[in-house]
C-alpha cells in the first residue's frame, strides 16, 4: 500500500466518478469523462496527490503527480 494520497478518475456505470485510494466509492460522480478529469485534477492539486486516470476499461491511463516530487528528478 502507498503512503502517498492518490485520486483516481474511474469509469462507473451512466458515467465517471473520482474517488481517494482506498476508498470503495466515489466521492462524486460525473457524466463525463473530462468533467471528473477537471475536478480530479482540482482535488490532486490542492491536496498534493497524485492524479490517476484510468481508461473507460478501467485501466491506469495517465498519472500526474501535483507536489512531493523530488528536486531535481531522477535521470
Amino acid at each position: 500500500m502507498t503512503k502517498n494520497k492518490q485520486i483516481h478518475t474511474v469509469p462507473r456505470p451512466g458515467g465517471w466518478g473520482n474517488k481517494s485510494s482506498g476508498a470503495s466509492r466515489v466521492a462524486k460522480a460525473y457524466t463525463t469523462k473530462a468533467e471528473a478529469q477537471a475536478a480530479g485534477r482540482k482535488t490532486a492539486i490542492s491536496q498534493k496527490a497524485e492524479h490517476i486516470i484510468h481508461n473507460k476499461n478501467g485501466q491506469i491511463g495517465i498519472r500526474n503527480s501535483y507536489g512531493k516530487d523530488p528536486h531535481p528528478p531522477k535521470g
